[in-house]
């Protein structure tokens, strides 16, 4: 089974942990924050919850950037003191970890972390296929979560997707969303969907847990492979912005074309190119 190195055990990297242990679907979880005492006691705190939660997981903590390398996959999460990894400093962190020999996928859990991306990929020149941005995927589960309480149904049932640069620039493909099979549009207003819409905004940035949760799944997916589309930062040519993509082991299996109305290609077109 895969490890997964998290980097960073603050509020998001212990949240990711703790998905991705309760989930059993790694082998390994690596949390690593140069405050190791911290990192070392939040692993602790995970695994004494596991008899409570039912799973056995094996974490290790440390204090070393170096133990990231030879992971599966990388996660860029959050320093202990709550802020997420960006700017120079984090890009010093994905350079020496490139040094050392890292070939992994490296999945950016925080919602600032898409200019961060954009700078892996010109400066270090690190494959676009191996940096993936999972936080569009927890605004797409906060929309989701919405939309349930308008149709007064069940989260889970709810399909869409989020393409765009959140948040002032983000797009819901209410084109092809769907209800327990059913094209959304046919059971939701469109007065509905325009006021959902306008809260967009606001849902941004999510917060440590539904962002913590995406990332664990996007992390999964690139271990071991999945069926399921994501809603993902990813480079969508002329720059990085979400779309819905599948994932692969080893990073991204390919970016999907969404189906939009003419009015939200027109939206997407303006985020992408900036016209």
């Amino acid at each position: 089974m895969p490890v997964v190195a998290i980097i960073g055990a603050g509020p998001l990297g212990g949240a990711l942990a703790h998905k991705l242990a309760a989930r059993s679907r790694v082998s390994e979880i690596r949390l690593v924050d140069p405050a190791d005492s911290i990192a070392r006691g939040k692993a602790l705190d995970i695994v004494q919850s596991g008899p409570v939660e039912n799973f056995s997981a094996r974490l290790t903590a440390s204090g070393s950037l170096l133990s990231a390398v030879g992971a599966d996959v990388v996660v860029m999460a959050d320093h202990a003191s709550g802020e997420e990894h960006a700017g120079e400093a984090a890009l010093s962190l994905v350079r020496q970890l490139r040094d050392a020999g890292l070939s992994a996928p490296i999945v950016f859990a925080g919602a600032t972390q898409r200019e961060l991306m954009t700078r892996c990929a010109k400066e270090l020149r690190l494959p676009a296929n191996r940096l993936i941005g999972s936080a569009p995927m927890a605004l797409a589960s906060a929309l989701r979560a919405m939309v349930a309480v308008v149709l007064d149904a069940s989260a889970v049932d709810v399909m869409l997707n989020v393409v765009g640069v959140p948040p002032a620039k983000a797009v819901v493909a209410w084109q092809e969303a769907t209800v327990s099979g059913q094209p959304l549009a046919s059971v939701m207003g469109a007065h509905e969907i325009a006021a959902v819409s306008a809260r967009l905004q606001g849902l941004w940035p999510p917060g440590p847990y539904a962002l913590g949760s995406a990332g664990a799944r996007v992390a999964e997916a690139v271990c071991s492979g999945s069926r399921r589309q994501y809603s993902c930062f990813v480079d969508a040519g002329p720059g990085i912005a979400a779309m819905p993509v599948e994932l692969q082991r080893g990073g991204i299996k390919r970016v999907i074309e969404p189906a939009l109305t003419t009015l939200e290609r027109t939206a997407l077109d303006t985020a992408l190119f900036g016209r």
